[in-house]
């Protein structure tokens, strides 16, 4: 089997608004979209589908489902500070504020108008104390 992308798939309460928010904080553009449907696409990114929440292309085990317990995490080669600093310039609710945790990975998180929580990590030396 060989993969040519990868998606994430997020059922969402208002596709419109996290379209919104992906394609104006995180530099995701749209790839198509129709009623309840969305697909972005990023060229260093994981592609991210949009479903409106109850649309019936999904089973039906599966259409009252909100993106829920999931944190989408991005690691960036450098400038976690500044990219913070830039969201929080745009408005952007900064959930959870940049810290390093003692293995070293250094992190911030955002979440999106629909609850999706989006993470970003930058690698840094562990603190071996």
């Amino acid at each position: 089997m060989q993969f040519t992308t990868s998606t994430v798939s997020l059922t969402v309460d208002d596709v419109a608004a996290s379209q919104e928010f992906f394609t104006a904080h995180l530099g995701y553009t749209l790839r198509q979209a129709a009623d309840g449907f969305a697909s972005l696409t990023r060229d260093d990114a994981v592609d991210v589908v949009l479903l409106a929440r109850g649309i019936e292309v999904l089973p039906p085990d599966q259409r009252d489902q909100r993106a829920a317990g999931l944190v989408l995490a991005f690691t960036v080669a450098s400038g976690l500070e500044e990219h913070e600093k830039e969201l929080r310039e745009a408005g952007v609710p900064i959930t959870m504020p940049l810290r390093q945790e003692p293995w070293g990975e250094r992190l911030f998180q955002i979440t999106d108008p629909n609850g999706v929580i989006v993470q970003f990590v930058e690698w840094a030396a562990a603190d071996h104390e």
